[in-house]
């Protein structure tokens, strides 16, 4: 067995836990891939391997940080339809799933099987002008298209399937995948979905007319995005981490991306029961501060 390990080097203080998950894997002669940089600091330059490898030959990769580690992983191992194992170091944790401390039963778990693996849909975006494709990336939770730094409101034609639907006349609009709807969407007023379904959330961000509500669309449609004139800078960001202007005229196009993420899932977990759990931190979180 073959176990990939990509820490967040903020998160993961002097790469204390990278170097303990490396000692107890080995120990169970379970092989180890590391990055150059990562396996450099441990002193283990015989495990040091480079990203596209570790994607490509790993059985399993382990993302120690939180879910926006997890989310930079995904969009580069999409292509590898390699299983991700998130360990939270972070706050809420939505997508990684386990906690520090109950870590070690759970690699038990890994390496004995005791787990499933999560299909999670994905998204693909594509920025054209004048029928020139300029831009184009995947997404896991979302893309959003966005006012910049000026409280200003914006204005973007939402087309599905060619056909018009509104002018949003917002802060902007999100269109995300069913595990991104506990993410910037759910904040914006959009739905809870199932992350087994497959399909499409349209929600606008603080919308100047009061009928402009959240959609929910099958994953075979297409959105197309017409930012329109702006008097202020408008931006695209996949999974709020990547990010592009685009300009009055640009068309973004949303769609399901042919890639999917492969989650692993402890079998004595569902998404209602992290569900509830997540929202009662965050809650809890927000009450304390």
């Amino acid at each position: 067995m073959k176990i990939g390990i990509i820490p967040n080097l903020e998160k993961d203080i002097n790469l204390e836990l990278t170097k303990n998950i490396t000692k107890w894997f080995i120990e169970k002669n379970v092989d180890v891939l590391l990055n150059y940089g990562t396996a450099s600091k441990l002193g283990k330059s015989e495990l040091a391997f480079k990203s596209d490898d570790i994607f490509s030959e790993s059985d399993i990769i382990i993302v120690l940080g939180g879910d926006g580690t997890l989310l930079n992983i995904a969009r580069q191992s999409a292509p590898y339809n390699v299983p991700l194992f998130g360990v939270n170091l972070g706050y809420l944790g939505f997508l990684t799933e386990v906690e520090e401390n109950n870590l070690y039963p759970a690699l038990e778990d890994l390496i004995s099987g005791e787990y499933e693996i999560e299909k999670r849909m994905m998204l693909v975006a594509t920025v054209e002008k004048d029928g020139i494709e300029l831009e184009k990336s995947i997404a896991l939770n979302d893309v959003g298209i966005t006012k910049g730094p000026f409280s200003r409101i914006i204005s973007l034609g939402i087309y599905i399937n060619d056909s018009f639907v509104d002018l949003y006349s917002a802060d902007g609009v999100i269109v995300s995948s069913p595990t991104g709807s506990t993410a910037y969407s759910l904040s914006a007023g959009g739905p809870i979905v199932s992350p087994d379904l497959e399909v499409l959330i349209i929600t606008p961000i603080c919308p100047h007319i009061l009928h402009s509500r959240p959609l929910v669309i099958s994953n075979k449609d297409i959105v197309q995005i017409e930012v329109c004139m702006n008097d202020t800078e408008v931006m695209l960001t996949l999974d709020g981490q990547q990010g592009y202007k685009v300009k009055s005229g640009d068309i973004v196009t949303v769609g399901q991306s042919k890639y999917y993420t492969s989650l692993i899932k402890l079998k004595n977990r569902d998404f209602f029961q992290v569900l509830r759990q997540k929202m009662s931190e965050r809650w809890s979180f927000n009450r304390k501060n």
